[in-house]
């Protein structure tokens, strides 16, 4: 499960550093190649997440 974890978090630093070199100035291609990318990384995080427990981490306010 930890290893699940470690693979969600990869992923998601991967959402943001393609969102955000998608800001920057770059070729079509470039941004077509960025955006495929992108939805490759979103949807490893749809399929991996149901995989987790959907318990809140400790770090949440909520869970106190």
């Amino acid at each position: 499960m930890e290893e699940a974890f470690a693979l969600l978090r990869i992923h998601h630093k991967n959402v943001q550093r393609y969102r955000q070199l998608l800001q920057t100035s770059l070729t079509d291609f470039e941004r077509e190649y960025i955006g495929g990318r992108l939805r490759e990384e979103q949807l490893a995080i749809e399929t991996l997440s149901p995989t987790l427990p959907s318990e809140t981490s400790p770090a949440d306010p909520r869970a106190a």
